[in-house]
């Protein structure tokens, strides 16, 4: 292996942007959570129902730095 390849290797980010849904009405937003944790679940406001529902993470949309 080149040194050059070992100094332009990229490191992977501490947090990545995730898709949350509604698991009530389908609602989507994106939410922020560090790699390492386990999938998020919450508790938040659903614009769609006027009520408080419970929101999973669907998939990884992309890294951040």
């Amino acid at each position: 292996m080149f040194i050059t390849n070992v100094l332009l290797k990229k490191a992977k980010s501490k947090h990545i942007m995730v898709l949350m849904e509604s698991v009530v009405s389908g609602h989507k937003f994106n939410a922020i959570r560090e790699r390492l944790a386990d999938k998020l679940e919450l508790i938040c406001y659903d614009p769609r129902i006027q009520h408080e529902s419970i929101y999973k993470e669907k998939k990884k949309i992309r890294s951040l730095k």
